[in-house]
């Protein structure tokens, strides 16, 4: 029987039937289409409505676009308690919610005639993406699958690129045919009326007893999940200085990939505008293949993904600083492995250290590290930057990968004290 502590850790779902067909693989959809859907709108579409918006509501960019930093502020702040209320509420309820909430966000943005409105919305997107991009995959993934987890936490993350590249065109068209209000609106009742709903019918929390599945194959592989999950709790956790490493990974990390913002306006005046449009474009294409490549060598080795993440990172950053121009490309998709490593690395190094025990809780508190690393730095590459020069920028943001590595590969050390402790 397990004890009280992983009660609260571990809440199982509904039982599943032994069959050829893993339902995993249903959950593992419903991922894919968060990250595509939610998470593509909120975080790779909002940039298409800041000049028709700005320019309606009569106010600078800059000034429309400090909603996306009380998005990120409200993540950070909800993350807090957002581990918890997945343990006790459940994925399925909590996903659900925040799918809504998001869609009606959207929906109401339509309808906005004041700055502040924006503002307010943001938040609320914020405290849904707390859960939707922060907590939804890496916590379902860790609960239904025990193998190829890397490969299928790159899947998962990789598909908000996939959904920005449909979105982004599809929102420029309704922008330029019927305006931006009618472009709010139909992505926010589509999440609203069409995904909110399917995600309740469809996602579960943990399984109570995985079986195996005749025929074998990835369903049997999935059904070799414990009875009773490897780990720690969250309270051994938040007292082992481990936990702070892995904090301080985090928030390094994340504040190490807003960087790619400003490399167009790095790129473009020692070459041309199209130049700074291809590294733009190579930095997202480098995110979506770094995302399931790393994941494929985090299932073979966490410490190569540390290193592979990190220094391809390093590597397409001093390009970039002291290259010629025609390596700015390259170096730029070299940097997209260590923007995946964000979302890809840090969950799977957490689990990697403390198990899946008590994952949820404990990737939460890592994860208030990264939305506050992402927070502080968006704005502060660009002020570094005017202040001294890139090359500057470009230099801190290669000590940060720098200290990242180190600091991936001793928590990766300590694994084996976690172990104990459970």
């Amino acid at each position: 029987m397990l004890d009280k502590g992983r009660r609260m850790c571990y809440n199982r779902g509904m039982p599943q039937k032994s069959g050829r067909f893993y339902y995993g693989y249903v959950i593992l959809l419903c991922c894919c289409l968060i990250m595509a859907v939610n998470a593509g709108i909120a975080m790779s579409c909002a940039g298409v409505f800041y000049l028709p918006v700005s320019q309606e509501l009569g106010v600078s960019v800059g000034r429309f676009g400090w909603y996306m930093s009380f998005n990120f502020l409200a993540s950070t702040l909800m993350l807090s308690v957002a581990g918890r209320l997945m343990e006790r509420w459940g994925a399925r309820r909590m996903l659900s919610i925040s799918s809504g909430l998001m869609g009606g966000c959207l929906l109401s943005m339509s309808l906005f005639t004041a700055l502040w409105q924006f503002y307010a919305a943001g938040a609320l997107m914020g405290v849904s993406l707390a859960f939707l991009y922060y907590l939804s995959f890496p916590t379902l993934v860790n609960s239904w699958f025990r193998r190829r987890v890397g490969l299928y936490m790159g899947i998962c993350s990789a598909s908000m690129g996939v959904g920005g590249a449909v979105f982004n065109p599809l929102c420029g068209l309704l922008i330029q045919e019927y305006g931006w209000r009618v472009a709010y609106g139909v992505l926010g009742g589509g999440v609203l009326l069409v995904l909110t709903p399917l995600l309740a019918l469809l996602l579960r929390n943990a399984p109570a007893q995985p079986q195996a599945a005749p025929g074998g194959g990835e369903a049997a592989a999935a059904a070799e999940l414990p009875a009773e999950p490897e780990g720690i709790s969250h309270e051994q956790a938040l007292r082992m200085p481990v936990f702070y490493v892995l904090v301080v990974y985090a928030f390094l990390i994340n504040a190490t990939a807003p960087i790619c913002l400003f490399m167009p306006s790095y790129v473009t005046p020692l070459s041309s505008a199209e130049q700074g449009a291809l590294v733009a474009a190579a930095v997202m294409l480098g995110v979506a293949t770094g995302k399931v490549a790393l994941g494929v060598i985090n299932d073979k080795s966490h410490a190569l993904g540390v290193v592979v993440s990190t220094l391809s990172g390093v590597a397409g950053l001093l390009l970039l600083a002291q290259g010629p121009p025609s390596v700015f490309v390259a170096g730029a998709f070299l940097f997209g492995w260590a923007f995946a490593g964000v979302s890809v690395q840090t969950p799977l190094l957490v689990r990697a250290v403390f198990g899946s025990r008590c994952y949820t809780r404990i990737y939460a508190g890592v994860s208030i590290a990264l939305a506050a690393g992402g927070t502080l730095a968006a704005g502060g590459w660009g002020a570094l930057a005017e202040a001294t020069s890139y090359h500057t920028a470009f230099g801190v943001a290669v000590g940060f990968l720098v200290v990242c590595l180190g600091l991936g590969l001793v928590a990766l050390r300590h694994r084996g004290e976690a172990a104990a402790r459970g």
